[in-house]
């Protein structure tokens, strides 16, 4: 029976992490850069930055202790105001980003970002 139970877990968490990642293609392709970039690691933040506004480069600050925190929060609460959202809702990519960025992109938000989809 605790086996069950461990699957049934497992089940849970790969589904979850599957609507993350749709979630996450959503919100890409609303800002217009492509969808697939949500399933490559470290694409996936360049992808995220770069819609929140932030240069590319930003990326690298992930890698840095301490640094990545407040790079984190910034281009959060960047994010939640490229898609004409409150800082209430940025704070709320900053600490449940996956349920966020879930509501972003399968909400009704309209992106409202000055990031040309041809500036890559």
């Amino acid at each position: 029976m605790d086996d069950a139970g461990g699957l049934l877990g497992a089940l849970f968490y790969v589904g979850f992490f599957v609507l993350l990642i749709i979630g996450q293609w959503k919100v890409n392709e609303k800002g217009g850069l492509p969808g697939w970039w949500a399933i490559i690691p470290i694409l996936n933040l360049y992808a995220l930055f770069k819609i929140a506004g932030k240069p590319g480069w930003w990326v690298l600050l992930m890698f840095i202790p301490v640094v990545n925190f407040v790079a984190w929060i910034l281009g959060m609460l960047d994010l939640g105001k490229a898609f004409g959202r409150s800082t209430l809702f940025g704070i709320g990519l900053v600490f449940l980003s996956g349920i966020f960025l879930m509501i972003l992109g399968f909400g009704e938000d309209k992106y409202q970002g000055d990031f040309a989809p041809g500036r890559i």
